[in-house]
């Protein structure tokens, strides 16, 4: 039984990161149509806005609940001895709630972008859209390890993971600027 529980958490978990990069990556493309003349403007942001609202509540929501119910249901049958004892679990759920956090905070940009209140801009979005990656290395090494002290010697690469991801983002903005000034 639980082998099933773990086999629908990881899909779940997989359809949820899904989700959450599609979304953030069309904030991005929702601001950037911000800047075109109308009524090419309001027929993408309309649309965006659709794409945004059905991938957050059909993929989203759905994968973020089905990864919550299989997870606890797994440390349900573990036993509580067993999750007591198993204390790289509890920093994993640390990052699952702030990830949860991450999910519900994209609904907001969601309302925000659908009133035309662009809380970002489409750069601060790219790097927006990367936290679930940083959230999902970290998972991953936690799951994998499952020792906090080997996954706290990981936090160096971690960090390092994360200042590579800003500065590749920053030269593809100077790259696209630069495209953009030629054309």
């Amino acid at each position: 039984m639980i082998l099933y529980f773990k086999a629908i958490h990881i899909f779940g978990f997989v359809a949820w990161f899904s989700g959450l990069f599609y979304l953030v990556r069309m904030f991005v493309y929702h601001v950037e149509a911000g800047s075109e003349d109308q009524p090419k403007k309001r027929i993408l942001q309309d649309q965006f806005t659709l794409m945004q609202k059905r991938v957050f509540s059909i993929i989203c929501n759905t994968a973020a609940i089905l990864t919550w119910f299989c997870g606890l249901s797994m440390i349900y049958l573990y036993g509580m001895e067993w999750f007591k004892l198993n204390t790289w679990l509890h920093a994993k759920l640390v990052l699952l709630v702030v990830l949860t956090g991450y999910h519900l905070y994209c609904k907001k940009i969601i309302d925000a972008l659908e009133k035309g209140d662009f809380v970002m801009s489409a750069f601060n979005f790219r790097l927006f859209n990367e936290l679930p990656s940083i959230l999902l290395l970290a998972i991953v090494l936690l799951a994998s390890l499952r020792s906090l002290g080997e996954f706290v010697g990981t936090l160096p690469y971690i960090l390092a993971f994360m200042i590579s991801i800003f500065f590749i983002a920053k030269f593809y903005k100077k790259l696209r600027e630069k495209k953009k000034g030629k054309v």
